[in-house]
């Protein structure tokens, strides 16, 4: 156990982090993209979370080869970039601003969609690409201003893991939780928990507060479950909350974060840290997204960890794939696109442990090609595959769990002016998590002035 956990942090701390190598996977660090090279396509992209020469380089890999074949001269080459998703959208944006990296296809946030598309940075891109294979919800994170400006790669939402083992200590008849669970279920689960709990435990759950783009998810949550049609911005991306709104989503948080509840060091924690707490038996319960699905299945049993949708609303995250206004090749760059999101690849994704943008993915008429994206050693090589895999070779929790909570997935709010709404709704909670937090109306009044400031009409 102490093996198997020592690896799933060394793979928690390289996913929290989302620096990278270079696409040669040798570990340097590669801020930038190489000269020019005619016939080379270059694909800049934060580091894959299924670890060294990962899911997103075997399709690559996949598709050079396809290329050979065919007696083309182009290839593609993965740039991985380091840092945390703040600092690889600064280098993104710095980059083509500045034409100083020769990007070819970009792999965006889906929040970054709106920025780029509107500062000019990136191109529309055919309006097939984006078809009616792509779940509802994942696709519209594709468009802005009425056009197609990427095309969904890898997607995520929010999730809820538990602890069978915690549970069935504490003599709940049925630790195998089903979809429905509410906050209400949730809370008298953990007063039960509290009442036999294990040695180490010490709160219910565990989620991302700390300052960054995890407390801003965790808000939207919170809102989007207490006030009906939640979204702050209109289609434009111009601010329409109110301060009742407000009022109300705050209220939902701070029931979320009551300390009864909610481990103290969730204030401070990200991906990594609310991760290991969860691994090593604080909480019973934890909100992550899909990825750590295969990484705690190295460590536990599935008679040990169960997973079910986020209670309220969840929001979506991901990942799409985005030409750049420099490319000199946007065809091929396009064409590059559809290969790695067609229907094959996404399947790859699925059974790699991201969350595939395809409905197709999760059907019975899609396999991966060995290869790419077939279960093998794990990144940090502890061994062979250990995710509970239904009888079609996906992730057991896929079609049951993962898609429908992508279905039923809300959006941040869009707009080119992301960066500013997601610092000031993050800074403006930050007393809410404090010692002497204030009450909902006067923290509502001073969060709504500052998102007015933020998203100008």
């Amino acid at each position: 156990m102490v093996r198997r956990l020592a690896a799933l942090l060394a793979l928690l701390l390289l996913a929290a982090c989302t620096g990278g190598g270079n696409g040669d996977g040798d570990g340097t660090p590669a801020a930038s993209a190489p000269a020019d090279v005619p016939g080379v396509i270059v694909v800049a992209s934060g580091r894959d979370v299924t670890g060294k020469n990962g899911v997103r380089q075997q399709l690559i890999d996949a598709w050079n080869l396809r290329e050979q074949r065919a007696g083309s001269h182009y290839r593609a080459r993965l740039v991985e970039l380091p840092g945390s998703a703040d600092e690889q959208r600064s280098q993104l944006l710095g980059a083509l601003q500045s034409r100083s990296a020769k990007y070819d296809v970009v792999n965006l946030d889906v929040t970054w969609v709106p920025e780029f598309a509107s500062a000019g940075l990136i191109g529309a891109l055919p309006e097939d690409l984006v078809d009616g294979d792509v779940i509802p919800s994942v696709a519209e994170t594709a468009r802005w201003d009425g056009k197609v400006y990427a095309a969904p790669f890898n997607s995520d939402v929010g999730l809820l893991y538990y602890r069978r083992d915690h549970l069935e200590r504490a003599n709940v008849e049925r630790p195998d939780l089903r979809p429905g669970l509410t906050w209400k279920k949730l809370r008298k689960l953990i007063d039960t928990v509290e009442g036999r709990p294990v040695p180490g435990y010490s709160q219910g759950w565990t989620t991302q507060l700390a300052a960054y783009e995890g407390r801003t998810v965790n808000a939207v949550e919170a809102f989007a479950s207490a006030v009906e049609d939640f979204a702050l911005v209109d289609e434009e991306g111009h601010y329409t909350g109110t301060v009742e709104e407000l009022t109300e989503g705050i209220a939902e948080l701070r029931r979320r974060t009551e300390t009864a509840y909610t481990l103290p060091d969730a204030v401070h924690s990200d991906e990594a840290a609310s991760l290991s707490d969860f691994a090593e038996g604080r909480t019973a319960f934890l909100r992550h997204w899909p990825y750590v699905y295969p990484a705690l299945h190295r460590t536990f049993t599935r008679e040990q960890l169960g997973v079910v949708p986020l209670p309220g609303r969840a929001v979506l995250g991901g990942q799409n794939l985005a030409v750049t206004r420099e490319s000199t090749r946007p065809g091929k760059a396009a064409e590059l696109i559809r290969f790695l999101t067609g229907r094959q690849s996404e399947r790859c994704l699925l059974d790699a442990g991201f969350a595939a943008t395809r409905v197709s993915a999760y059907g019975d008429g899609v396999r991966c090609p060995a290869a790419a994206g077939a279960p093998s050693a794990s990144p940090t090589g502890e061994g062979a595959d250990r995710v509970p895999r239904d009888d079609d070779g996906r992730p057991a929790y896929a079609r049951t769990i993962l898609l429908p909570a992508l279905r039923d997935a809300v959006h941040r709010p869009r707009t080119p002016l992301y960066g500013a709404f997601t610092q000031t709704f993050t800074a403006q909670l930050g007393p809410l998590l404090g010692d002497d937090p204030p009450g909902n109306e006067a923290l509502a009044a001073r969060l709504d002035e500052a998102l007015r400031r933020a998203l100008p009409d």
